[in-house]
């Protein structure tokens, strides 16, 4: 696996400081409010967990599975939830954790869509943002890291459901995913 990665860009110490710092921030801006986290599953599980670990307030999980990419290295527009919210998240304050937002047509369908459900508001954080592949607007609450337009994999980020368990974020090599 390490083989197949051309460069790492945030290691395992990277990830874990900036990580603490998104825990701080969130803890301050969600005092005394019912904060419901959202894992978008699978490739935010990692991130997830780490984060929750940092926010210092009392706080409930809940996670959705949705697709738009398949096994493939380019989304495909179509936004398919595999796994909805178990409870009702009416009046709730919701914030949707993300590994990485590419196209932006993910999170802007999952914002649009959960809006409907009247919570109290939504706010959106991501590892990591690749702006040079927006296809939507999409507002970053709380950002990790600016990535720059390449092939990205580990820390719970995959090509073909491989490489998520890197403990650090890398870059993939383009033979690996060109073949």
């Amino acid at each position: 696996m390490q083989n197949d990665i051309e460069k790492v860009l945030f290691s395992v110490s990277d990830l874990e400081k900036r990580i603490a710092e998104l825990g701080e921030v969130i803890t301050k801006d969600y005092e005394g409010k019912e904060l419901i986290v959202v894992g978008i599953l699978k490739g935010s599980n990692i991130f997830t967990s780490d984060l929750v670990r940092k926010i210092n307030l009392p706080l409930k999980i809940d996670f959705m599975v949705v697709s738009s990419y398949g096994n493939t290295t380019e989304s495909t527009g179509v936004v398919r939830i595999l796994k909805d919210l178990e409870n009702s998240v009416e009046n709730k304050h919701l914030l949707i954790v993300e590994d990485i937002v590419d196209s932006g047509l993910t999170l802007k369908y999952l914002k649009e869509m959960l809006l409907t459900r009247n919570p109290a508001g939504i706010k959106l954080c991501t590892l990591l943002d690749k702006p040079a592949r927006r296809k939507e607007v999409v507002h970053i609450d709380y950002l990790g890291f600016e990535v720059p337009d390449e092939f990205i994999v580990g820390y719970g980020i995959d090509y073909a459901e491989m490489y998520r368990n890197l403990p650090y974020v890398g870059v993939l090599k383009r033979e690996v995913y060109s073949k």
